[in-house]
């Protein structure tokens, strides 16, 4: 990784799309930052899912990048319009940890593995293929996406660096 590379950031419940540099986000614990490339143009999106179903938003203007359900369809849409082709687009996600323990099996609790469920439900009916993914755990995550080469960096303080 270049540090004079541009870096297009991405904040908490926040989408964005580019076709230089570094997409990148920080503090995913039980978000999930997923990302969306298409190969032949070289364009990168990327979103911080921070819950997995627009169906519990309050009442208001709804922040779409905020839910799995509603984020996918946009994050994609906007890579199209940048001329993106939908048959070479492919998903690599990470994020999506059990941060605390909970006594109880609450389902409710368990935002981090129901942000990756509904993450992944999105692609498939959106046909959008995950090839990787590095979710779970209980350890917070910073990714990175080089719009160049698709290639997902993800760090974290438990488990050091790796490259999907």
């Amino acid at each position: 990784m270049i540090d004079e590379q541009t870096i297009i950031k991405v904040g908490m419940a926040d989408l964005n799309v580019g076709s230089q540099g570094l997409i990148r986000t920080t503090g995913l614990g039980s978000c999930v930052g997923l990302t969306l490339y298409d190969p032949g143009k070289k364009l990168a999106g990327m979103a911080h899912v921070m819950l997995p179903s627009s169906e519990i938003a309050r009442e208001g203007q709804l922040n779409i990048a905020k839910f799995a359900d509603t984020a996918v369809p946009e994050l994609l849409n906007r890579l199209l319009a940048l001329g993106a082709v939908r048959s070479r687009i492919v998903a690599k996600m990470a994020g999506g940890s059990q941060m605390f323990a909970f006594a109880g099996g609450s389902d409710t609790m368990r935002i981090g593995p129901r942000n990756v469920e509904s993450c992944k439900l999105a692609l498939e009916a959106l046909n959008i293929p995950l090839i990787a993914e590095d979710t779970g755990g209980n350890y917070g995550r910073t990714i990175e996406i080089a719009c160049s080469t698709g290639v997902l960096y993800i760090r974290s303080v438990q488990k050091g660096a790796k490259e999907l």
